[in-house]
């Protein structure tokens, strides 16, 4: 009998354990960037956020620099189910949704107080498309404003006609004619290549890429016109964040919240920084004209209502959401 009692209890210590084991769960996450960009280290910051907070019941195993999935297939990937988390840039996903674009328009938020006004408005609606795919967003996190670089001195739109700007998407292309200037597409690492020999003479890009690029070496000007803060966003497949637990559910959307806060604050201090960058390595680093800003705020309406036409009432809601 005490045999058999021992050999119960036995049993049942084993399956309490199986039980308690089955409970904790590891997600690996897909990122685009390396562990260097601030983004990826506030990701790293959330996932021990979301260990800690959950008691260790979630781990998330963040897989940085596109080794688990290459940029462009990360949306897709935790729509399919073979990663339940991961990180992209919300524009990236235009092709699928004019919604994705809206922190995309150039000259519409010009500030970090505008751009989380524009998320805060349009939060619901980029929601809305990503549930259609049964997908959730965590929390959302702006690259520093774009800016101007220039070979030469610019005061106005007028200075820019004729110059070869480097575009990047449709976007940029489109800015590039609505204010005269040329586009030819060039990639960030052939920036230097496109600039030494002629192929470009002036660019729209963040201060990040513009310190990493070493725009120095062949630009004098950054103008801090402040174009667009476009944003990453962490989302999460729904059934698998449906799958956890409820006090799992919250430890998860704590973290996130924690890491929205922290990554804007990290942004704007990687900003300052590299515009210091630009400034120590003998750039011209100067606030906009009153008569550049106009201009480019004029370009910047007529995009406005190009996106309007595509969005309809969806993103007229928006527009006026976000100017009152």
């Amino acid at each position: 009998m005490l045999k058999k009692a021992l050999s119960t209890v036995a049993v049942a210590a084993i399956t309490m354990s199986a039980g308690f084991a089955s409970a904790e769960e590891t997600w690996d996450m897909a990122t685009p960037y390396p562990d260097a960009t601030f983004h990826t280290q506030n990701i790293i910051e959330f996932a021990k956020d979301v260990n800690e907070a959950s008691g260790g019941e979630l781990s998330i195993t963040v897989h940085s620099g596109g080794s688990l999935f290459k940029h462009a297939d990360i949306k897709r990937s935790v729509q399919r189910g073979l990663v339940p988390i991961g990180e992209t840039l919300i524009s990236l996903l235009a092709n699928e949704n004019p919604i994705y674009t809206v922190d995309a328009i150039p000259f519409l938020a010009t500030s970090y107080e505008d751009a989380k006004k524009l998320w805060e408005v349009s939060r619901e609606g980029i929601e809305a498309a990503l549930a259609k795919d049964g997908l959730k967003v965590l929390y959302a996190v702006p690259w520093p404003a774009q800016g101007l670089y220039t070979a030469n001195e610019v005061n106005s739109v007028a200075d820019l006609d004729g110059v070869k700007f480097r575009a990047y998407n449709a976007t940029t292309s489109e800015l590039a004619s609505l204010t005269g200037m040329v586009a030819t597409q060039v990639e960030v690492p052939e920036i230097p290549t496109a600039f030494a020999t002629g192929i470009v003479e002036a660019m729209i890009t963040s201060p990040s890429t513009g310190a990493n690029s070493k725009a120095w070496d062949f630009v004098s000007n950054f103008y801090d016109v402040q174009a667009w803060l476009p944003k990453n966003m962490v989302i999460v497949s729904e059934s698998a964040f449906d799958g956890l637990s409820a006090d799992v559910q919250a430890a998860v959307l704590e973290a996130a919240a924690k890491a929205e806060t922290r990554g804007w604050e990290m942004s704007m201090a990687e900003a300052e920084e590299k515009k210091k960058i630009l400034s120590e390595n003998g750039m011209n680093v100067a606030a906009p004209s009153a008569e550049l800003k106009d201009g480019l705020a004029a370009a910047g309406d007529k995009m406005v209502a190009g996106w309007l036409e595509k969005t309809g009432d969806e993103g007229q809601a928006i527009i006026d959401a976000f100017k009152n």
